[in-house]
């Protein structure tokens, strides 16, 4: 599409841009790409200053800039059409939304899957290959459930939510609308639960629920556990990324974005707008307040306030763990110096 049509789409957001002051560079955008790697024909985008050399040297025919007015004249003066954001990232994730929609099947039930006559089915469903999905489920309209997907007794899912293949939702699950489980996550296994006795090792049955809020996505492979009473709870549009562990009775808030390999043991209680990069591991019953960070392998063992950057095992504030961090580059130069020390010390007795 033209890029005068791409504006049009994009709206308000898009109303800054190269149009205004020449109407005729108006290049036919045939898809998206890195700055780096553009090509004639392709819309891409410019985040910051780390990236602005960019601007010199891609070879886009369109780009998303910040609102700097020195990066759109380098723009214009080269012939790249452009518009003016102060969030790139955020309208070039709307212009990839131009160009690419994800497969979503038609509206149909395939004959191999095994559906008990108790299911409750919405509007508009898909049920794939193999899907099995067991007696008491609730399914809401234009839910898109992929082939080998394994739904126990007593489910109720939400309206547009998709499962991808061979995911599996067990009992007491309530999944809400709009959200996305991707292939392999396991939603509402047991949790961990196991007393000691003097003969060993007794099984606690979990008969709680897990509960996933409208809007959350949890990736391949992850696993979100069931408690032995109460519920462990995902909070309304939270991310969660592949290979994370939630263990059973975390409450987790609304709005948190979870990266690969994060683990969160038992009775955990993250609030609104949390964010915990990769590796971050977080030990039982702590409590992460409000807007709080943890920066990879953060090893979290008691509470973390509300706003707080937190780095390090054990996790400290990001602050400190700079300035440890520092410290311990010169190790080998102090302990040489302490040995220096030590002879003086003992010269001198």
């Amino acid at each position: 599409m033209k890029f005068s049509e791409v504006v049009q789409k994009l709206g308000e957001a898009a109303a800054n841009n190269s149009l205004d002051l020449n109407k005729d560079c108006d290049p036919d955008l045939d898809g998206l790409a890195p700055v780096e790697e553009a090509a004639a024909g392709t819309l891409s985008y410019i985040e910051g200053a780390k990236f602005a050399s960019q601007v010199a040297t891609t070879q886009a025919s369109a780009l998303i800039l910040p609102q700097n007015e020195n990066l759109q004249i380098q723009a214009q003066s080269r012939g790249i059409a452009w518009i003016a954001t102060s969030q790139p990232r955020l309208l070039f994730a709307r212009a990839i939304a131009l160009y690419y929609q994800p497969f979503h099947p038609a509206p149909e039930i395939h004959p191999s899957a095994v559906i008990h006559p108790s299911v409750k089915l919405g509007e508009d469903v898909y049920i794939g290959a193999h899907v099995v999905i067991q007696a008491g489920v609730s399914i809401g309209d234009r839910v898109c459930i992929h082939p080998n997907v394994v739904i126990y007794p007593e489910v109720q899912i939400g309206d547009r939510t998709i499962f991808h293949a061979n995911c599996t939702i067990h009992e007491r699950s309530q999944i809400g609308s709009d959200c996305v489980i991707h292939s392999g996550a396991v939603i509402g296994g047991e949790g961990f639960g196991f007393v000691p006795s003097p003969t060993g090792w007794v099984k606690m049955e979990q008969s709680g629920y897990t509960v996933l809020e409208d809007g959350v996505e949890v990736g391949c492979n992850s696993a979100i556990d069931r408690p032995a009473v109460g519920e462990t709870r995902i909070g309304k549009n939270t991310k969660i990324d592949n290979l994370v562990q939630i263990g059973h009775g975390c409450q987790i808030g609304a709005n948190c974005a979870f990266a690969a390999h994060v683990g969160l043991a038992g009775g955990v209680k993250i609030g609104n707008q949390v964010i915990l990069a990769g590796q971050v591991g977080i030990a039982n019953q702590v409590k992460v307040g409000d807007r709080a960070v943890a920066s990879a392998k953060a090893g979290v063992h008691s509470d973390v306030q509300p706003g707080t950057i937190v780095s390090g095992n054990p996790a400290i504030s990001h602050k400190n763990f700079l300035k440890a961090s520092a410290v311990y580059t010169r190790l080998p130069e102090i302990y040489q110096t302490l040995k220096q020390l030590q002879r003086s010390l003992s010269r001198e007795k």
